[in-house]
């Protein structure tokens, strides 16, 4: 399905939904009507989203604006699109797990290394980092302590490479 084709699919979310310029990238503008837009592209018997590919927590810059990007895929209708979330930290964002398995681990980590708040969701928990670990490794702010639990947390980690 052409970028076009599911842009007029998204016409009944016209004020909740924006179009970017990417080919099948949208921005949800209303953070609130996720969940309803995620059921649509899920059920919705033109579009049918079976598949979460991946969800992708960023930071827009000032570690005080948040994005999330899922991508989805339909392997009936041999077709994808990526939904783009856009928040100031702190902004709850609905759980999709119900609707896709996938979402689980995909959210949780979402949460551990952006500190994206995900409400609804099953087991949010870290997944990576330990349950008391401050911070959240992927913001452009963090700064990575030296010690944790008394031990020495390595800076230089050119030797992994």
């Amino acid at each position: 399905m052409k970028s076009t084709d599911i842009k007029l699919k998204l016409e009944k979310f016209s004020e909740k939904v924006e179009s970017l310029e990417a080919e099948n990238v949208f921005l949800v503008k209303d953070i609130s009507s996720w969940f309803e837009i995620a059921k649509f592209l899920k059920n919705d018997k033109e579009l049918l989203f079976d598949y979460l590919m991946c969800i992708t927590a960023y930071d827009l810059g000032d570690s005080k604006n948040f994005g999330i990007a899922y991508n989805f895929h339909s392997t009936k209708l041999k077709h994808s699109v990526e939904m783009r979330l856009e928040f100031e930290d702190g902004t709850e964002v609905k759980s999709v797990e119900s609707l896709w398995k996938a979402a689980d681990w995909h959210e949780r980590e979402a949460f551990d290394m952006m500190g994206v708040t995900v409400i609804d969701h099953p087991d949010m928990k870290r997944i990576l980092l330990p349950h008391d670990w401050e911070g959240y490794p992927l913001r452009k702010d963090y700064k990575t302590p030296d010690y944790y639990n008394g031990m020495p947390v390595p800076k230089d980690k050119s030797y992994w490479e």
